[in-house]
């Protein structure tokens, strides 16, 4: 038997008007999603557990069968074990969005307004420069940065403080002063950075091309070296991540699972899906592995830049060309299989950030073809009176 998750982040939304009155995973041409539902289970997972905050690194730790409430110590150390960051015990990780402020003339950094947490999906080669420029000022034996992906990248603090602050994509739109670091030295870095990255070459050249600034640094999501349970010895399952987000690598690195970098998937929109899908169905077919998680942040994108149509368009595209693939491929092998679809948390289009709702899935097994006549979408499984109330126990479904 193998086993797939293909997990559509933030996929998960409310009924919007333009919509007719329905969710984008509801609105959108799904026909493989639509065929597998046919002979699925559906119903609700509540991912994120009472009290935790919806994040991502929550929500897929989770969906891997790792208790958040036992196993989350931050998001940013887990991305750094995905770079290869070294962290000593008494080491602080935070991440570090590459941001879009408002520029107004004559205002202090702290009347500034978030325009976009992602300063426009900006390359990861882009941010490295910016990244580069930012070091001489910052670093020295406590402070390290570090080049991640895209707009996410690494701060390490040696012995510094754990401290909440709020995601930059949670404030998108709002004046950033009551969302700022308590401690001095972090928001000052972050004030500095304005000075230093606002009219720095790059981003004149991005304005001129009409792209947002990268314009400010936005640290964030703090936390301690983590510890994972080895996968394959909690399940007795080799398993493969599929991702281009460092945070879902960092959670397969410390969970001693295997990881494949696709060139061309950058978490955006137009991300290499068909290299996703055939990179599953290498690992599943010819390379020995049992279970394969694919990870596609286009939908997450989408609902924090508030755009409905690239929203269904990310659940189209991840229909066609990442569950259509890897069904008929593992369909023609003739390998017995089953496969989990679901997103980690919603990403609400009216809201742009996500909510902890519990979240729909869908689980296929290729063994059991009886038509069930359900459905796919958030209405539906909230109407089959299914519900795992502790998400982690919800791959339980699909491994045992």
């Amino acid at each position: 038997m193998k086993y797939v998750i293909i997990l559509g982040d933030g996929m998960a939304d409310e009924p919007i008007e333009k919509l007719d009155g329905k969710t984008p995973l509801a609105y959108a041409n799904t026909p493989t999603m639509d065929f597998l539902a046919d002979m699925s289970e559906v119903g609700l997972a509540q991912t994120i557990p009472n009290g935790m905050k919806p994040g991502s690194d929550t929500a897929n730790l989770s969906v891997l069968g790792y208790n958040p409430e036992v196993y989350y110590s931050g998001r940013s150390p887990l991305e750094a074990l995905s770079i290869g960051v070294p962290m000593g015990a008494d080491d602080i990780a935070l991440r570090c969005n590459i941001v879009t402020v408002s520029e107004e003339d004559n205002i202090p950094y702290s009347e500034r307004t978030i325009i976009d947490h992602s300063s426009d999906e900006i390359s990861t080669e882009d941010a490295a420069i910016l990244i580069d420029a930012i070091k001489p000022v910052f670093e020295n034996e406590i402070f390290k940065f570090y080049v991640g992906t895209s707009y996410r990248h690494c701060l390490i603090w040696k012995g510094g403080e754990v401290q909440d602050i709020t995601p930059p994509h949670d404030i998108l739109g709002k004046v950033i002063g009551d969302y700022l670091p308590k401690q001095d030295v972090l928001r000052q870095m972050m004030e500095k950075s304005y000075d230093i990255l606002n009219n720095h070459p790059l981003n004149l050249a991005r304005a001129a091309e009409g792209k947002r600034k990268a314009n400010s640094i936005w640290l964030w999501g703090a936390g301690t070296k983590p510890h994972l349970d080895d996968f394959t010895a909690k399940t007795g399952k080799i398993g493969t991540m599929i991702s281009a987000v460092d945070l879902l690598k960092g959670i397969a690195v410390g969970a001693k699972m295997n990881v494949v970098n696709v060139e061309g998937a950058n978490g955006g929109l137009h991300t290499n899906y068909e290299g996703k899908a055939n990179a599953a169905v290498k690992a599943l077919l010819n390379d020995n592995n049992d279970f394969v998680y694919i990870h596609v942040e286009a939908p997450d994108e989408m609902g924090h830049q508030g755009s409905i149509e690239n929203k269904v368009q990310s659940i189209e595209w991840l229909d066609s060309r990442i569950i259509k693939p890897v069904y008929e491929a593992l369909k023609a092998s003739g390998q017995d299989f089953r496969m989990l679809i679901l997103p980690d948390h919603p990403t609400p289009i009216r809201l742009r950030t996500h909510t902890a709702d519990p979240v729909p899935y869908m689980l296929f097994d290729s063994t059991k073809t009886d038509k069930t006549n359900n459905i796919y979408n958030e209405v539906y499984a909230q109407k089959t009176g299914i519900l795992i109330k502790e998400g982690h126990k919800l791959i339980d479904k699909l491994l045992f």
